[in-house]
């Protein structure tokens, strides 16, 4: 995580560092007026942070026509589809997503960013928040302040393409494509729910923690977690290319346990593993009626291929698809998904299909 928690793999965090330059971005923030969560509890106003690109089209009734919504990892923020290896790839004069045509909306989940997280100041007395509640600011954002009442494309990357599986199996009718990369249909079990009550007993059990109540951050917990990532992040074929020996190895990770503790809030990171506790829309695929191409790397430690899970559940939604990308010492394991080389030709293969 870092997309699995922060940064997807830690010995890529200087290279998602940089943002790509000078793109024409919009920010600004939703306020909810007693936002009720799923657990029963309530926020008097949860905030809803915004990224824009492009200028909405409509039509003769005045509908916004042209919007494309792209959902971030676990850690993460909109900020991160402006990164080069996305943002370049896309949105620039004849690309996929050129913000010409398109009007791009990248929204900060419950929990991250400039959204309304523990971290703001109620720590673990913030409201207990899920994927559902994450999914529902978002279509408030987009209906009330935006007046939309249909994606273009809806787009997500780890925690978000789990997200727009929650998307594809409330709201499915505000959605006309999906291209869901770096998740499961299914319910978390196995190595990847094991990693993340890993990390969050980490940090429980860190005196330092004090119940949230901490007053200097728990590193040693931290510290935990951190590695935890690094390997739920790593890119096996990618990391022997790039560091063949154990002197190159450790070379590679010296400085990014440290970076990544300075990073990362306990209390958000509780609140970020957890946030998928019940998430599981395999039974409710059927609702998702869109055309799908769903998109999961080879190399991908926390959506392990071994498992045949997509090949067994895509088949529950009438109009989707499987791809699978094959694994290289040029993929990145988890963090493939921000890398749109690898799957750009699959998206405008959808967007054509649903011209």
């Amino acid at each position: 995580m870092l997309h699995a928690l922060r940064a997807l793999s830690l010995l890529c965090l200087a290279a998602l560092a940089a943002p790509a330059a000078a793109w024409p971005v919009a920010e600004g923030d939703f306020a909810i007026s007693d936002f009720r969560f799923g657990s029963g509890e309530s926020l008097a106003t949860l905030n809803q942070h915004y990224r824009t690109l492009g200028t909405p089209q409509r039509d003769t009734a005045g509908t916004i026509t042209n919007a494309v919504m792209v959902l971030h990892g676990t850690g993460g923020t909109g900020a991160q589809f402006l990164r080069p290896q996305f943002a370049d790839a896309l949105f620039g004069p004849g690309q996929p997503l050129d913000i010409t045509r398109y009007f791009i909306i990248l929204p900060d989940a419950i929990g991250h960013g400039g959204s309304s997280k523990p971290s703001d100041g109620l720590r673990m007395a913030f409201p207990h928040y899920d994927y559902q509640d994450m999914v529902v600011a978002q279509q408030r954002l987009l209906a009330e302040h935006f007046r939309i009442t249909k994606l273009r494309l809806l787009m997500g990357t780890s925690m978000g393409c789990m997200m727009d599986f929650v998307w594809a199996t409330t709201y499915p009718q505000m959605i006309r494509a999906m291209l869901p990369t770096a998740c499961q249909v299914v319910e978390l079990a196995g190595r990847n729910r094991m990693w993340r009550r890993m990390s969050i007993d980490a940090i429980k059990a860190d005196p330092a923690w004090a119940n949230g109540n901490y007053t200097t951050p728990p590193v040693a917990a931290l510290r935990t977690v951190a590695a935890l990532s690094l390997i739920a992040g790593s890119a096996p074929v990618r990391m022997q290319a790039e560091a063949p020996t154990r002197a190159l190895a450790d070379a590679a990770i010296a400085g990014q346990i440290e970076r990544a503790i300075a990073e990362t809030d306990a209390n958000d990171t509780i609140y970020r593993l957890e946030a998928s506790r019940n998430y599981n829309p395999s039974p409710l695929l059927a609702r998702a009626t869109m055309p799908i191409t769903w998109i999961n790397s080879a190399d991908d430690f926390i959506n392990p291929p071994g498992l045949g899970l997509p090949e067994r559940e895509v088949g529950k939604m009438p109009n989707a698809k499987f791809v699978l990308i094959p694994e290289s010492a040029d993929t990145h394991g988890h963090s493939t998904h921000t890398w749109a080389k690898f799957w750009s030709a699959e998206l405008v293969d959808l967007l054509k299909r649903t011209e």
